[in-house]
Parts: C-alpha cells; structure tokens; sequence
C-alpha cells in the first residue's frame, strides 16, 4: 500500500503522470475532481484516508507545494501502515504558462496562479517524511524520466 503525493506547479503534467503511471494501480484523489465541495482539504483526507484503510494505494494529484500541504498526507500514511512518496513533477514556468494556455475552461487557471505556486514551492524530502522522492520530468518524445532526489542528510 503506498501514498504517492504529487507535487508541481500548475499545468507542470501532474495528472498526466499520474494517467501515464498509476491510472490502473492507485486510487486518483485530486481536489480538481471535488468541483465546488466545501472544504476541500478535509474531503481530500476523507478520501485518501478512506482508500488506505481499505488497503488501496492511493495518488494525491495537487500541486502540494509546501511541506506544511503535504505533512498531513504523509501523517496519514504512516498512521495506516502505508509508504509515502513524494514526486515533484518539474517543468518551467514557461512550460507551465504554454500548457496551461491550451487548457479549455475550468482547466485553464489564471497565470498568476503558476507564479504564486512557483514562489511558494518546496521540493520534497525524506527528512519532512516521504520514504521515497522523485522527481519526474516530461520529455521532448512524450516519455517520464523519474530520477530519485538524494537525502540531504550525510
């Protein structure tokens, strides 16, 4: 049983990763599927919670930027007996705008959202957690590259 968090900027290829990696393996919980919900972070952990206690891994697919986002997720983990893992999916802020631009409605966010996300992003580590931290990068033929990201810790 494992939790993988994503973590990136809007419009970075979070839910095609997870479409590419984990579609037939995990349950997709993204607060983008809640549509107008109220309070959404606690729906989210109902979901995510509810997916692991039935012994099913589980995706958070939002942009997750900072630690203090992604701590209770990594909690519930390790409360249930789950791995967690972190997989900060990288792309430019250019890249970002460019994808995000060909978004078709509720899609599409507004610009300054990709810079907001940028200036507030953490890139994810074993010490605040995870078990395990990637980072995922979309390649020019279509492919994930997915490389570990080493401890900081010697």
């Amino acid at each position: 049983m494992d939790l993988v968090v994503l973590i990136g900027l809007p419009a970075s290829g979070k839910s095609s990763f997870h479409r590419a990696r984990y579609a037939g393996t995990h349950v997709h919980v993204s607060k983008d599927l809640l549509g107008r919900a109220q309070r959404k972070n606690e729906k989210q952990m109902r979901l995510v919670e509810d997916a692991l206690r039935s012994g099913r891994s589980v995706v958070v697919d939002n942009t997750n930027p900072r630690r203090a986002d992604r701590a209770p997720l990594i909690e519930v983990a390790r409360r249930l007996g789950a791995t967690s893992t972190g997989i900060l999916v990288t792309a430019s802020i250019a890249d970002c705008l460019r994808r995000n631009a060909a978004r078709d409605g509720k899609a599409r966010v507004p610009a300054v959202a990709i810079y907001v996300a940028a200036r507030k992003l953490e890139a994810p580590s074993r010490e605040e957690g995870f078990d395990e931290v990637y980072e995922a990068r979309l390649e020019d033929d279509g492919s994930w590259s997915v490389i570990p990201i080493p401890s900081s810790q010697t």
